[in-house]
């Protein structure tokens, strides 16, 4: 159980990494090549999107699963120090990441009128903070599937 437990949580930040990956990679450039009002626009209607399944079930989803497969370890299931790395650097990067960061530029961004000279304030701070700050959580989900993904079972 301990290693289904730990290889779905390696399954799981390997695929949130790779959802945040797409958006510093390529998908908050190509926003930022729109006219101002045009590309906040666009992404507040990626925010409310964002905040349904599939998304929210990845990240905590896998979230529970880290917790899990911790436990299971210090229970006596398996090789602590890989799980416990892979289920830190999950919780601190993905979900602390988010919710004390992330978030909070959404939040902004929403009550922001797109068009206005404070709107496109928002927009430029948002587009360079919070991809910054999501490229972190791109960091943290990788290492968490590399560190879940080496633990050692026999």
């Amino acid at each position: 159980m301990t290693t289904a437990l730990v290889l779905a949580a390696a399954l799981g930040s390997a695929v949130v990494a790779g959802v945040f990956a797409t958006f510093s990679g390529f998908v908050m450039r190509a926003l930022g090549a729109l006219p101002p009002a045009t590309g906040a626009a666009a992404m507040q209607a990626v925010d409310v999107t964002a905040l349904r399944p599939p998304l929210m079930t990845a990240l905590s989803g896998t979230a529970a699963l880290c917790v899990a497969a911790a436990v299971a370890v210090l229970s006596g299931g398996g090789p602590v120090a890989p799980v416990l790395t892979g289920a830190a650097a999950y919780l601190a990067g993905a979900v602390l990441v988010t919710a004390g960061a992330n978030v909070p530029l959404n939040e902004e961004l929403r009550r922001s009128v797109p068009g206005t000279p404070e709107g496109d304030a928002v927009w430029a701070r948002y587009l360079r903070v919070w991809t910054r700050w999501n490229t972190v959580r791109v960091v943290a989900c990788t290492g968490a599937a590399a560190a879940l993904g080496s633990a050692p079972f026999v």
